[in-house]
This record gives structure tokens, C-alpha cells and sequence, in this order.
């Protein structure tokens, strides 16, 4: 009781409440919770879960979206690939032979290259029985795919015109991991068209092209030469001018093929990437909704604990009220206690979201990225939902007479 209220209670006048600052406020509401430690853990778990979840998923959506921009920065988005469609009559299509000489005439074109089917197998050794067949398809490979695709090599070189004329491969990943070849060198050899072949470089992993990491790629003119290749062109791979790609895509198909157009297929290898990161934007909505439900099962468990602890402290609060505490200040005490827990599993819970963005973007390679307004949006979230869930218990517990929470056992 402040002095003012003494000097009207000797006057005879109606005594005025202290008041409690907000600092008192605050102290009395973290006594309410040291009280019942293991409770509150748990009740604030439930907060956490929830707000790990959300932080959780739009920081690894976020990571995964800035690592396609990287990776397309670093790839492109000007590149093209034309395969042979369908025909009319149902039978197998074929690209024209000189089908990259005209491509490579368009304007806006800055390179072409080409893949062209084998008919033949690859082995590890040639005791390996001809029935059992790895997968790997075999190409002839144009000398410029890797300038025109961007494709890198992690062990080795690629064909040049000093070994495209002799049995030289190069392995795409997958291609190397099924046959067990994990280096590049003069006396590492495959089993190739009933022949040996020296391993004379690895692919690393393209997304825009990732049909070569399966692929044996072996020198065009060798190919024709010793392999029975007919020289037709299965895949054109064509880099344009990044601002004139829609032109030339419409174009491709007449240029290619200038009889059938209709038999050619014209894509962009990055709309695969883009419809990819939609597909999982889609995903990440419905773990966010899943989140939200987590987080809304938290606030249940928040507002049950406030509740249970007004039953049990209605003694504490009859005495309280007895001493002259108003029923704003009971009030303000409840609604502390449930935003403080609130927080602490908001704190907890963003915590727990940002270790597992960080965990899982490393264990992927890729940046690590944690939206700003998604950390101060799960921390606002719980702020609302402890003042929701506290509300009841708080307004409750203000409503008590002081002679029924005295009365209480």
C-alpha cells in the first residue's frame, strides 16, 4: 500500500491498491511458472514443436530455392534440348545428320552439340556374362558438349581431336559408381563393343543434363568408324542468347528438321528444375499447415496448463486478494504467466528450427538460409497464442471472490 493510500485510510477514506510496475508484473508471473518446472517444460514443448516446424520448413524451402538460383546462375537457363518426336505413322523418328550444321546457323544460337546411340554394351571386364546388361547406355559425343551444356569433369579430360579416333571413354557418374571405376588414367579400361576402352575422364553430376551421369560417351568418328554409328544425331543440346531463348525454342523445330517439324521435341532443361521447385513449394505448404496444427495443439496445451494452475492457486489468489490486489493486477499476473511460457517455447522452438535448416542444408550442400520474418513471425505467433490461451484462465482467475479462493482446500 502506497503512502497516499495510508494517510486516506487514517483519514478515513478508501484506500487506493498499489501499484505493481511492470517489472513486478513480470517477477511474479516467472514465479508462477519456476513453480511447476516439469509442466511448464512440457506445455512450452508443444509451443516448440510447432514453431520448429514452420521455422523449420521455410528455412529448408528457402535453402533449396537459393540453391536452384546458384545452381542456375552457374548452369543457365539459355539451355535447350531437342529429341525426335513422335511420328504420324507411330514409327521411331530421327533427327537429320546435318541437323547441328543448320541449328548452328541460327542467329541467335552461340553453340550445339550432339549425342548419338550406340548399339552397343559396356562391362567392367569382358568375363562379365553379355546377358547381364548394367543400364549404361553408350554416345557418341560431339568434342564441345561440355562447353555447350556445362558439363564438368572431377577426374581426367574429356575428348578432344587427339583421342576421338581411338578407344577412349568418359563415364558419366552413375555410369562409373554401377561399374566401379572411381579414377581416370591410361590403365583403367571398360569392357566396351566387344573391345577395351581406356577411361579417360569422370562427369560430375549435371542438373540441367542429368541423362549423362547414366551414359558411356565415346568419340563421334570412332564411333562411326568401328561401332557401326550411323551417324544420326539422338539429342541436340543448344546454348542460346540469354534473351532471345523464346525465339529461338520456336524455332528450333523447323530448323532441325525442316520436313517434319512437327516430329521434333523442343524443351528447356531448367523448366524441369522450376517445375521441381514447385512441386516442392507445394509440399512445403502442407508441412507448414501440419506446423500450424502443431502449434495450435501448443496453444491447447498452454491454456490447460493456465487453467489447472488457477484451480490449484486459488487459495494464492484469495490471499492475494484479501491483501488488496485488484483483479487487473490477478489478471495481468495470469496473462504474464501464459506469454511467458508461450516464449520460452516460441525461443526454443525457433532455435530448434534454425539447427535443423542449418543440419539438413549442410548435409545437402546447399546455403544455408533462414528468413528473417520467418523467425519473428514464429516468435509473434506464439506470442498471440499464449495471450489467447491465457485469456480464460486469466479472466477466471480475476473473477474469483476473495472469501470462495480462501475457502478453497
Amino acid at each position: 500500500m502506497s503512502g497516499g493510500g495510508r494517510a486516506d485510510a487514517l483519514g478515513g477514506g478508501s484506500p487506493r491498491p498499489a501499484r505493481m510496475s511492470p517489472a513486478d508484473v513480470l517477477r511474479t508471473g516467472a514465479y508462477g511458472l519456476r513453480a511447476r518446472p516439469m509442466r511448464v517444460f512440457l506445455s512450452a514443448l508443444g509451443i516448440a514443436i510447432g514453431i520448429a516446424a514452420m521455422v523449420g520448413v521455410v528455412g529448408i524451402s528457402t535453402s533449396s530455392a537459393e540453391d536452384l538460383d546458384r545452381r542456375l546462375s552457374a548452369l543457365g537457363t539459355n539451355l535447350l534440348t531437342v529429341t525426335p518426336g513422335p511420328s504420324l505413322s507411330g514409327e521411331a523418328s530421327q533427327l537429320p545428320t546435318e541437323s547441328v550444321r543448320m541449328v548452328g546457323n541460327v542467329p541467335d544460337v552461340e553453340s550445339v552439340s550432339a549425342l548419338g546411340k550406340v548399339d552397343a554394351k559396356v562391362y567392367r571386364t569382358d568375363h562379365i556374362p553379355e546377358a547381364e546388361t548394367s543400364g549404361i547406355a553408350v554416345y557418341a559425343a560431339r568434342n564441345n558438349l561440355p562447353a555447350t551444356t556445362g558439363a564438368e569433369l572431377t577426374d581426367g579430360r574429356w575428348l578432344n581431336a587427339a583421342n576421338d579416333r581411338y578407344p577412349s571413354v568418359v563415364l558419366g557418374p552413375r555410369a562409373a559408381a554401377q561399374l566401379g571405376v572411381h579414377r581416370a588414367g591410361a590403365d583403367v579400361r571398360v569392357w566396351l563393343g566387344e573391345r577395351w576402352f581406356t577411361v579417360i575422364g569422370l562427369l560430375a553430376p549435371n542438373a540441367l543434363t542429368p541423362e549423362l551421369d547414366t551414359q558411356a560417351l565415346i568419340g563421334w568418328p570412332y564411333a562411326r568408324e568401328h561401332l557401326g554409328f550411323d551417324g544420326y544425331p539422338t539429342v541436340l543440346h543448344v546454348r542460346a542468347v540469354e534473351a532471345r531463348v523464346a525465339e529461338v525454342q520456336s524455332v528450333l523445330g523447323a530448323t532441325t528438321n525442316p520436313e517434319k517439324p512437327d516430329e521434333v521435341a523442343v524443351s528447356r532443361p531448367s523448366d524441369v528444375l522450376a517445375a521441381k521447385q514447385a512441386t516442392d513449394d507445394t509440399l512445403s505448404g502442407l508441412l507448414l499447415g501440419l506446423g500450424a496444427v502443431a502449434l495450435l495443439v501448443g496453444g491447447v496445451g498452454v491454456a490447460n496448463t493456465m487453467v489447472i494452475s488457477v484451480l490449484e492457486r486459488r487459495s494464492e489468489i484469495g490471499l492475494r486478494r484479501s491483501l488488496g490486489a485488484t483483479r487487473g493486477q490477478i489478471r495481468h499476473q495470469f496473462l504474464c504467466e501464459s506469454q511467458l511460457l508461450s516464449a520460452l517455447g516460441g525461443l526454443g522452438g525457433v532455435a530448434l528450427g534454425v539447427g535443423v535448416t542449418l543440419g539438413y542444408a549442410a548435409s545437402q550442400g546447399w546455403p544455408s538460409v533462414v528468413p528473417v520474418w520467418a523467425m519473428g513471425g514464429g516468435l509473434g505467433a506464439t506470442l498471440v497464442i499464449g495471450a489467447l490461451a491465457g485469456f480464460y484462465p486469466a479472466m477466471r482467475a480475476a473473477r474469483l471472490p476473495p472469501t470462495e479462493a480462501l475457502a478453497a482446500p
